[in-house]
Parts: C-alpha cells; structure tokens; sequence
C-alpha cells in the first residue's frame, strides 16, 4: 500500500481517518499535532522555561524530542528535563540514563530528583507495605509532589507532560464513573492554575500510544521499554482494556471520549475558580493542614520503622 501523500510505501494506516502514510508523511502529521496543542495549551514568550517530565519511556522521550525541535533556542524558550527516580531497583535506573544521556546530547538542563531525597523511602520499599491501596496510589502523589517542587525550584512556567490519547481517555473514564467532578475539573491541560502550583501542559494528549511508539522508532529516538513491576495492581488496567475493546470495534472511541470531555469541561469548571490553598509545613500547596504526600510518606515510614 503507497502513502496517500507521495509513492512512498506506507507505514502506518491511521485506523479513524483512514489515511495511509509513508515515515515522513507519518512523522510530519504527528508533529503538527502535538505542535498545535502546544500552541493552544501554553501561553509562552521570550524568556520562559518549559519543565518537560521524562520518564526515559517512549512517550516522554518523544514529548522532549519534539519539544528540543519546537524550542530549538533561537525562540527564547528554554527546556528543563525533570526525572523522578522512584527507587525501583532495576527498572527505573536504565530509563534515567537514557533521559540524561540525550539531554546532554542536546544540550538541555537535567535535574533529577528521588523519592529517597525528598520522602526517605523507595518504592520498593513502599510496595509491600501499601495495604488494600495500589502502591501506584503511593507512586502518583509522590512523582507530583517531587515535579512541582522541582519546577518551582528552577523557575519554569510550565511542566509539559509526556500523557497520550489513551492516558487521557482512562482517566476521564475513570472519574466519570467514581463520579469524581472535582478530579474532572482539575484534569490537564490546566487553565485554572491553583496558588503555588505549576501548571501542566500535554502536547500528546491527541496522540494514541501506538502512534507515539511508532513515532519513536521511525525517529530513532532511544527509550526504555521496560515495565513497571508494580503495574498489575493498577486499576486503571481494567479502564485500558475496556476502552481498547471499544477502539477495536469503533475506530475514534478515544477522540470521541477527549472530545465529548473537552465540550464539557467548561461546564465542569464552571464558578471554580483557583481554591484557597495553605501551605503545609513541608511548603507544597494543599487544600488541608497537611499535603496528601506527607501524609502518605509518614504514614508509610511508620509502617517501615515499626513499632
């Protein structure tokens, strides 16, 4: 099959358009996406800093690649990579070495910052011990925990994040069906930014995982593909499964769920405005006396140390 574009044989074809494209064709439709949410998303001039969350995953490597690109230092524009190392022996070490290795490759800034330095525990440490709760629920408020400080620290005006189509569908899925409205009106892209917090931005957002994978390889951008030892205790498996038997029997269920959510968050957000935030003793923004990161890393700490 030839590229709908040029004579070129295809390399992809795009399941909910329709449309057949060669590498180039293929790497140039996916750019001009994530360009324009760029675009749309962040409000940048001269002088700003972009935080970019990389991981060393394919996703957030693709993100940093196409961002390098986009501010290539003749904008004004600088790029700061921030990597969370979870302390998760054999898994995260290799992906942190691939980030910084193509940072200094390309010349970006790169701050790494662990769960060890900021909370005096791992991941793994804290796995076996998370109770009923998934230990990605230990993980996620750690990792925003560590990016806020982190970007705060450096003077970013954004943090860009590396989530796709698929990450975004779950989790819209996810809250809509725990009734979570607060969660909803809260999702990125953030346009109500809350005191002492960093925004977010998502330039893949409308981007399917499969397409950034392939993004990856055709562009010979490096990643790590390993996975997460503690990802089956994830509820947001069982959402990634229903929504990919939707996609498979209805091409463009994922836009459709993003789109339907995008139409209605005006009305979600609607009279709120930016909370009225404290400070907890560690500095993070919070709603209550002490941010849920604390909590959960003393709660977790006592578990540890034992009585």
């Amino acid at each position: 099959m030839e590229c709908d574009h040029c004579d070129s044989p295809a390399v992809s074809f795009i399941r909910y358009n329709g449309s057949h494209l060669c590498a180039e064709h293929f790497r140039s439709y996916v750019e001009r996406r994530v360009k324009k949410e760029i675009r749309i998303q962040a409000d940048l001039r001269a002088g700003d800093k972009v935080a970019v969350a990389v991981s060393g995953g394919k996703d957030s490597m693709v993100l940093l690649s196409i961002m390098s690109d986009v501010f290539d230092g003749r904008n004004g524009i600088e790029l700061s990579c921030v990597t969370v190392d979870e302390g998760i022996d054999g898994y995260r070490p290799p992906s942190v070495d691939i980030a910084e290795r193509f940072c200094a490759g390309k010349g970006i800034e790169f701050n790494v910052i662990s769960f060890k330095d900021l909370f005096g525990l791992t991941m793994d440490e804290v796995a076996p011990l998370s109770e009923a709760g998934s230990p990605c629920t230990y993980c996620g408020v750690f990792r925003r925990k560590c990016l806020n400080k982190v970007t705060k620290d450096i003077g970013a005006k954004y943090i860009a994040t590396g989530h796709n189509l698929d990450d975004m569908a779950q989790s819209i899925m996810m809250n809509f069906v725990r009734g979570d409205v607060e969660r909803l009106a809260r999702l990125g892209p953030h346009n109500i930014v809350q005191p002492g917090m960093i925004p977010r931005i998502n330039p893949l957002r409308s981007l399917p995982e499969k397409e950034s994978l392939l993004y990856a390889m055709l562009s010979g951008i490096p990643f790590h593909d390993g996975i997460c030892p503690y990802w089956e205790a994830a509820l947001r498996n069982e959402y990634r499964d229903i929504i990919d038997g939707l996609e498979a029997r209805t091409p463009g269920t994922r836009h459709s769920i993003l789109s339907s959510y995008d139409k209605l968050r005006p009305m979600i957000q609607a009279g709120r405005g930016p909370s009225e935030m404290r400070e907890c003793g560690c500095g993070e923004s919070t709603l209550r006396e002490k941010c849920k990161a604390c909590e959960l890393s003393e709660r977790m700490l006592e578990l540890i140390r034992g009585p």
